[in-house]
């Protein structure tokens, strides 16, 4: 007869892996469908040295799009990986906040040799200053390495393994600098390292990615936008996708008894925004609590208890908000547009000042029975013939 304790044990490794099953299901809805065909297209049909923006709200799924565009990617080069060792499908990195308030580079530059596990990283010669002219001396990256030292190691690893594409997660941090200008700088050294590696770059990130988007003509003409969408309720066919989605994780929760979602899906939908990626964090909280209490279904209560709270609701909601009117260019910046480029009809032009004039002329006409304005005489009057 097994042991108390070896009873518990095996129990807890019992639910630890039927967690580890759900964690493990994606659904393949189309918002994530349409998202990832429209990055394998940016990535297969821009320039080598272009950038690729891919943001969404939060939660919404932009790491399993990431992991689904990767898995593309592998498939299609598996033949070529075949013959050339070298080489590897893709190289991903995740952009770390910074501690101190401005994005280390060279802290990412480290991570990013890292998961393209170089080889011959120690074997790499540093650059002449101008870093044009053939390296001369040999070096290798140590703990004192600068950020330069490990950006030319990156460059060289690059030309090396030549992945189709870095793919850069969180890239929203990269935004953590002081001041507009700064800001500017980032970006270049991206597009600098895309450039001088003929190596597309995919940023993943929130719509405070969009900070990125206008910031030079150089850079607006080599990126590329794709934008991940969440399902809105606003919207019969999103309603309807999104209560698809809730019931297919309804059928992948391995519980004892059925646990109807979809009954709750509004609740769902209230505290997820239409972002599937919350809504399955969330799911994962309620049955990991559900599994160590050898719950046989997850309640509502077990839901209410693993929401985001109202005030975490409120401010993540301001930011999609906020984010998806930046996202919506509208009419009337089409329209000044239309205007600098001198496409605007005169017609068109000059009617606001014809009506302006006409408003004016109108305010100027007097009503019946009103007298001019003028001055009238003043003392006593002169009468002629008088004595």
């Amino acid at each position: 007869m097994a042991s108390p304790a070896l009873s518990r044990s095996s129990s807890a490794e019992t639910w630890r892996v039927r967690l580890a099953q759900f964690q493990a299901f994606t659904v393949a809805h189309p918002r994530l469908v349409a998202a990832k065909d429209e990055l394998i297209t940016a990535i297969r049909e821009s320039e080598p040295n272009s950038i690729v923006m891919v943001f969404g709200p939060t939660g919404v799924g932009k790491t399993t799009l990431r992991m689904r565009a990767e898995q593309v990617l592998i498939e299609k080069l598996r033949p070529e990986l075949e013959i050339n060792r070298s080489r590897i499908p893709v190289a991903s990195v995740e952009a770390i906040a910074p501690d101190t308030g401005s994005f280390c580079w060279r802290s990412h530059f480290k991570r990013l040799l890292q998961e393209m596990n170089d080889p011959l990283v120690d074997r790499r010669r540093l650059p002449e200053p101008d870093c044009d002219g053939k390296p001369k001396e040999r070096f290798k990256l140590t703990a004192t390495s600068s950020g330069s030292e490990y950006r030319y190691a990156v460059e060289q690893t690059l030309r090396l393994r030549q992945p189709t594409a870095v793919m850069i997660d969180e890239a929203q941090h990269l935004a953590k600098v002081a001041s507009g200008r700064r800001l500017l700088d980032q970006l270049d050294v991206v597009k600098s390292i895309a450039n001088r590696t003929n190596t597309v770059h995919v940023l993943f990130g929130t719509y405070d990615l969009l900070a990125f988007r206008n910031l030079s003509g150089q850079l607006s003409r080599r990126s590329v936008d794709v934008h991940f969408p969440r399902y809105r309720a606003d919207l019969a066919e999103d309603r309807r996708i999104f209560i698809n989605i809730v019931h297919s994780f309804q059928k992948k929760l391995p519980m004892p008894e059925p646990t109807d979602l979809v009954k709750n899906w509004e609740f769902l939908y209230e505290r997820s925004f239409g972002c599937v990626g919350l809504l399955k964090q969330w799911l994962v909280k309620a049955l990991s609590a559900a599994l160590r209490h050898d719950d046989t279904t997850i309640s509502l209560h077990s839901l209410e208890t693993h929401a985001l709270s109202m005030a975490q609701c409120d401010r993540i909601l301001s930011e999609i908000i906020e984010g998806e009117a930046r996202l919506n260019d509208g009419d009337g910046l089409r329209s000044k547009l239309r205007a600098r480029l001198g496409l605007v009809e005169p017609a068109a032009a000059t009617a606001p000042d014809r009506a302006t004039q006409a408003s004016t002329s109108d305010r100027h006409k007097l009503r019946p029975g009103q007298r001019k304005p003028g001055r009238d005489p003043v003392g006593q009057p002169a009468y002629a013939g008088c004595l």
